[in-house]
């Protein structure tokens, strides 16, 4: 990649998206920053009117992407590294997430990076190289009671990412999927909504969730500008690896996921393997 860099992110207005811009613009890099509200950007154009872009993008709109691409390329005439980080989340129990609810949280943290991602690639790989940065979530390695519908989307999201990976690995650009734990972003606030919930799921750790997560806003202890020079470090490494858990609590309970997921493989390994014609 270039020395200067364009960097073009999705949902700038707040937490990570604000994060990366601020630290690749500290860093001489040009930001592309978009945002469903182009007006939430006018303090960070005002920081470097020749480096920043502000562009009005909702990803669940059909052709904006298109649109946002183009317009950061007539502006600075190429795209370094994409950053998917538009996305909200939803905490209840699936029977108390309707069908318009689960679909409309695909729309945007899927199928919205889907669309971003395809408008892009004719650009990174006329370039022959570049990065695509999706953000997960802790939540897209493992879920928990009261976060069925937010986890499917971030599963789906790391599932194509890890294949997107090795389909543009022969033009030169590269994939990394970032997993977050608990940061100190909106995303446990304003970003995060709460399903109606049912009188049947008192009492049970679906409904637990809703109070936890409400409780954690504000307190968490991950910082965004120390996951964002994190996450632009490993962009810049000469062998980046697919996957970055970030934060304490994200690595621990990822490691007692699998150390679990390959346990449970030895002790049913005979059964497994029992399964072939004979």
């Amino acid at each position: 990649m270039t020395a200067t860099q364009t960097w073009f992110i999705t949902g700038t207005s707040s937490g990570f998206g604000r994060a990366f811009a601020q630290h690749a613009l500290a860093q001489g890099h040009r930001v592309v920053a978009t945002a469903r509200r182009v007006e939430t950007l006018a303090d960070l154009v005002a920081q470097a009117p020749d480096r920043v872009l502000a562009v009005a993008l909702d990803v669940d709109v059909a052709g904006a992407a298109e649109a946002a691409i183009a317009a950061a390329v007539a502006r600075f005439g190429r795209i370094d590294v994409l950053v998917n980080n538009a996305g909200y989340g939803v905490v209840g129990a699936l029977e108390e997430t309707p069908d318009a609810e689960l679909r409309a949280l695909f729309d945007t943290n899927f199928f919205g990076a889907m669309a971003v991602i395809r408008a892009a690639l004719p650009v990174l790989r006329e370039q022959r190289g570049g990065a695509i940065v999706n953000m997960s979530s802790l939540g897209g390695q493992l879920s928990f009671a009261g976060f069925s519908a937010y986890s499917a989307t971030k599963f789906a999201l790391e599932g194509a990412s890890e294949a997107l990976a090795g389909e543009v690995a022969p033009f030169g650009i590269r994939v990394t999927i970032v997993e977050p734990g608990p940061f100190r972003t909106d995303f446990a606030g304003r970003s995060m909504q709460a399903s109606t919930p049912m009188a049947a799921y008192a009492g049970t750790p679906a409904r637990g969730a809703r109070d936890r997560f409400r409780d954690q806003d504000g307190v968490q202890p991950g910082d965004p500008a120390r996951g964002a020079a994190a996450i632009i470090a490993t962009v810049r490494a000469p062998a980046a690896p697919l996957r970055l858990p970030l934060g304490k609590e994200a690595v621990a309970r990822i490691r007692t996921k699998l150390e679990r997921q390959l346990a449970d493989m030895e002790s049913t390994m005979a059964l497994t393997l029992s399964t072939a014609y004979p």
